[in-house]
């Protein structure tokens, strides 16, 4: 677990940002492409002192793995990612599920959101 180089902020602003015990997932949001196989994940989180470790998951309707990734250390505390569909999109609908912990802990609740991704574009 490595800690922000944390000299250039403000000693005002640096009591601002989270401890591990503190950092969480604020908000999460699956936004599917037209193609209908892949989705954009943004994902919004506590401003951290530590940086975190993210896993994400997304199954489709049949509970069958299609997409995943790790996030090891973001730099920022809003992440946008686009993850590939493996089943080709239409088995609707699709469970996305991120958890936010840290290697020796603690651990946050997973978030979960559920998603259609459909075919728009001809």
């Amino acid at each position: 677990m490595s800690e922000f180089n944390l000299t250039f902020f403000p000693p005002e602003e640096l009591a601002k940002l989270a401890l591990p015990e503190n950092t969480h997932i604020l908000n999460m949001e699956a936004r599917p492409y037209p193609d209908g196989r892949r989705v954009r994940l943004i994902l919004e989180m506590t401003p951290f002192r530590v940086r975190p470790h993210i896993e994400i998951l997304v199954t489709n309707a049949e509970g069958e793995e299609v997409a995943s990734s790790s996030i090891i250390e973001p730099m920022s505390w809003k992440l946008e990612v686009t993850l590939h569909l493996r089943d080709g999109g239409g088995h609707n609908p699709y469970t996305m599920q991120a958890r936010l912990f840290y290697p020796e802990g603690p651990e946050d609740a997973p978030q979960t959101v559920t998603f259609e991704a459909l075919r728009t574009e001809a």
